[in-house]
């Protein structure tokens, strides 16, 4: 199965960028309005590049990377001019671990040339058209991992952004060095984002060119800041302008006061007071599923449930099953009586019966009703 990703341009010569695993439906529901945002209020738009990939994460990290270029970047993307691209190109910090970045191949460049790896700019701002992940034209936040202790907890860190759409970890100062073996197996396959994070020495190194900061931590520490809560920065940072960081701490201890004092806010989560300790990768799925809920990922498929029985039919089982109680002698005392049977039938409509439902009950009910006659008939 291969995945895609895919440059429209809009009716107001704008770009949009996005991926799917079905390019011909996809671009139909962009042509349609049925994708909201960014290109419902500009159609029509026109597929202007796109490239299969043999996985989401890849197809999702090629869109996240090319929804952030300049808008001539994207045209030499698309024209397939290689030398203006280079150009334009800025090498971007290297981990030693770039070699499983998606690559990128412009229309038309699949001959003896082959395929060739595009580096994101380093320090690049937020181009004007939007990725699908972002339509609101801000990028995704970087997810900074300030001395992460264990290779495991950078792994399953890596997983929870993925799961939700996130793709850009830095690290600072690692203890144990990067890379790190422990990393792939806890990330569970979520390898882009670990191929491609960036390690620093320092916080205020990591998040150079991103004006808008989040510190995560319980305690302000002594720092006087703007305190908010996930829902909240989740919204500040769809709204940008720029990039955005959010900071999280080492497992130990958290972020120092040195730390949250290059942030803009402070990020907290409400938590038992009594019990407030998140492990690393609870922290930033936390952040990370905010954030998501502003932008298009896929949700679960939703069960279209059975209309409700007609009220003859309800009517029938709720009469069947009173015939029953009655022989049973169960409406007693007879002052109850009337009670008894509004309650009943409040339990018996509030579950929304199908019509299929009533049926299966009556026929338990008949079910019942026989066995017990059978009970009653001499041997």
């Amino acid at each position: 199965m291969s995945f895609w990703t895919y440059i429209l341009r809009c009716a107001d010569g704008k770009y949009y960028t996005g991926h799917t695993d079905n390019l011909e439906r996809r671009v139909a529901q962009h042509q349609i309005g049925e994708v909201p945002g960014w290109t419902s209020m500009r159609r029509p738009v026109e597929l202007m590049w796109s490239q299969d990939f043999p996985s989401r994460e890849e197809a999702l990290a090629a869109e996240q990377q090319v929804g952030n270029w300049s808008r001539a970047k994207k045209e030499a993307l698309i024209a397939g001019d290689w030398d203006a691209l280079q150009r334009l190109a800025k090498k971007s910090f290297d981990t030693g671990l770039r070699s499983a970045q998606p690559q990128l191949r412009t229309n038309g460049e699949e001959d003896e040339r082959g395929s060739f790896a595009v580096a994101v700019q380093e320090g690049s701002s937020a181009s004007e058209e939007p990725s699908r992940s972002t339509c609101t034209g801000a990028p995704p936040p970087v997810i900074v991992l300030v001395r992460p202790q264990l290779g495991e907890n950078i792994g399953k860190a890596a997983r929870a952004m993925l799961n939700f759409g996130l793709t850009e970890m830095r690290l600072v100062s690692p203890r144990d060095g990067w890379p790190n073996p422990a990393a792939g197996p806890a990330a569970s396959g979520a390898d882009v984002v670990l191929a491609d994070a960036q390690v620093f020495d320092s916080v205020a190194e990591a998040v150079h060119d991103c004006p808008h900061v989040f510190a995560t931590t319980v305690r302000k520490r002594g720092v006087t800041k703007p305190v908010v809560t996930p829902e909240a920065a989740a919204i500040e940072v769809h709204r940008g302008p720029g990039r955005s960081a959010i900071l999280f701490g080492p497992e130990r201890s958290g972020l120092e006061t040195d730390d949250v004092a290059l942030a803009r806010a402070i990020l907290t989560v409400p938590i038992n007071p009594e019990f407030g300790s998140l492990n690393l990768a609870q922290a930033v799925i936390l952040v990370a599923y905010e954030w998501s809920k502003h932008v298009g990922l896929v949700s679960p498929t939703e069960t279209e449930l059975p209309l409700p029985a007609p009220q003859e039919e309800l009517e029938g089982m709720i009469g069947q099953l009173e015939t029953m109680l009655e022989d049973a002698n169960y409406f007693f005392p007879p002052a109850r009586v009337p009670a008894t049977r509004r309650t009943l039938r409040t339990l018996l409509t509030k579950p929304g019966w199908s019509s299929m439902e009533v049926r299966t009950m009556r026929g338990v009910l008949s079910a019942l009703a026989g066995a017990k006659q059978r009970r009653g008939q001499p041997e």
